[in-house]
């Protein structure tokens, strides 16, 4: 319903269609600045108590007299209860609080006006519809106010994409992180970096221009080297985060593996809290990989249900059991789950010595994988006896049929998923996107060429390469086709 209302709006906007010459086509919407104002819903779509409608443009304040007359714009950002009525046939739409925020004192830089309306489909379609017979007003296209906030200097690309983190975040984690980078954090920090790099290069530029001359202070070009060396240890730092902050944008990959019947599906929907997979006596019941996303004690994670590890006993078992081995490579950290009352059994034997062996000795190719042995069905032990296994790596006991063990288990994912994806509420701004690494990546091998470089005319010029990457990162210099994809995800109205 919404997506259509959507279209007889934006119909409406346009008016009739008429003959038009044959001139080169644009890219789509006009540029921030261009004259256009734009309105769209920018609450959640579907009925509600309030929905939020706003326009952003210069004929804000003629949408917002149109819809109140006869009375004036009310006081800048100030709420005021208004009669919402259509201009074209004075029909009365409702009683709304509207706002008004003149630029450049607004979201987007432009002069904005914002109606609080009662968030019934019929309220909503009606007002939106008398929007678009103002003239001078369109539709938005998804994610426009935020673009024109970037382009009059509300937001740098960062700042722009910590909104967009913010409005998707589903954990606590993503909420923290994603407000950090709303704040400013990596855009300032990437800025101090910018600016170190601009007095180094203008250091030595002005060994190049003013060197002979002896009209230089000594020691120039050791104070440019200094402060390069400086900035490679910083951005080395921050290249070593083995992608904690991708892993909290998007969820760290938890695969629980290990043989048949030991309790892995059980462990699956206890996590999930929802009967994900299901659960049977029978071995080789799971026999492809389960998937879903889930808040694990805060933090985003993407739980792996995987086929039982051993010799299948039929071909579709064994293609399950390829698939989980595969998971198995691809994890970020594995719940190795053993039968704690068949722990002498052929299949918990071999899966201790290909499987959790090996991943606590460490990769031989330094991968962070990380994994957590569980022992599960500890309800099945004898009460009050000795540990079944003191031979084992560290692991934990659990009983997913009774919960015994379930919060020291908790716990130690939550250490587990904290060391994979960083603590958000403290310590330096995460990288969040494959961007960010490849343009601080694309720095430090610029500084790189500054120290091989023989020549000061290609020492400059590698500085300003990296000074070039940095900017980039915080949206200056970026291309059209890069800023596109940033925005299109966001929803229209925002």
């Amino acid at each position: 319903m919404w997506r259509g209302l959507w279209t007889l709006v934006a119909r409406a906007a346009r008016g009739p269609r008429s003959p038009r010459p044959c001139t080169r086509q644009g890219s789509g919407a006009p540029a921030p600045g261009s004259g256009a104002t734009i309105f769209a819903l920018s609450s959640g779509q579907g009925r509600c108590g309030i929905a939020v409608i706003r326009t952003s443009g210069p004929a804000s304040g003629q949408a917002l007299r149109s819809l109140t007359a006869p009375r004036d714009l009310p006081p800048a950002r100030k709420a005021c209860l208004r009669l919402l009525s259509d201009p074209r046939s004075e029909e009365p739409l409702d009683h709304a609080l509207v706002l008004w925020f003149p630029g450049p004192q607004s979201f987007t830089g432009e002069d904005c006006a914002e109606f609080h309306v009662h968030g019934g489909p019929a309220v909503v379609s009606g007002v939106l519809q008398a929007l678009g017979s103002v003239p001078g007003l369109r539709p938005a296209e998804a994610g426009e106010f935020t673009r024109r906030a970037f382009a009059h200097g509300k937001l740098s690309l960062t700042e722009v994409e910590g909104l967009a983190d913010l409005i998707h975040a589903e954990t606590e984690a993503q909420r923290r992180q994603a407000l950090r980078q709303l704040d400013g954090e990596l855009s300032h920090l990437c800025r101090g970096w910018a600016e170190t790099l601009t007095k180094a290069l203008a250091h030595v530029e002005a060994y190049i221009d003013f060197g002979e001359d002896d009209n230089l202070e000594e020691g120039v070009l050791d104070q440019a080297d200094s402060e390069v060396r400086e900035l490679e240890v910083a951005l080395g730092a921050h290249l070593r985060d083995a992608r904690r902050g991708q892993r909290l944008r998007s969820g760290a990959h938890v695969v629980v593996a290990g043989p048949p019947n030991a309790g892995k599906s059980s462990l699956v929907n206890l996590l999930s809290r929802k009967p994900v997979s299901i659960v049977s006596p029978e071995p080789g019941t799971t026999r492809d990989v389960l998937e879903t996303p889930v808040d694990l004690a805060g933090f985003p994670a993407l739980l792996s249900d995987t086929a039982g590890l051993r010799e299948g006993v039929g071909p579709v078992e064994q293609e399950g059991v390829r698939r989980a081995q595969k998971r198995l490579e691809q994890a970020d950290l594995i719940l190795a789950v053993l039968d704690a009352s068949d722990l002498a059994s052929a299949s918990s034997c071999n899966f201790l010595d290909t499987v959790v062996i090996p991943a606590g000795a460490g990769s031989p190719n330094g991968s962070s994988q990380r994994l957590l042995l569980v022992l599960n069905k500890s309800d099945l032990l004898p009460a009050g006896g000795p540990d079944p296994s003191p031979d084992l790596p560290p692991h934990l006991l659990l009983s997913c049929l009774t919960g015994k063990g379930l919060d020291g288990f908790l716990e130690a994912l939550r250490k587990e998923l904290a060391a994979l994806c960083g603590d958000p509420s403290t310590g330096p701004p995460l990288l969040t996107r494959a961007r960010h690494q490849h343009h601080l990546q694309g720095c430090l091998d610029a500084l790189g060429h500054y120290k091989q470089a023989k020549d000061l005319a290609l020492a400059a010029e590698a500085l300003r390469v990296a000074r070039g990457h940095l900017t980039r990162i915080t949206g200056g210099g970026g291309t059209e086709e890069i800023l596109d994809i940033i925005f299109r995800d966001f929803c229209v109205g925002k």
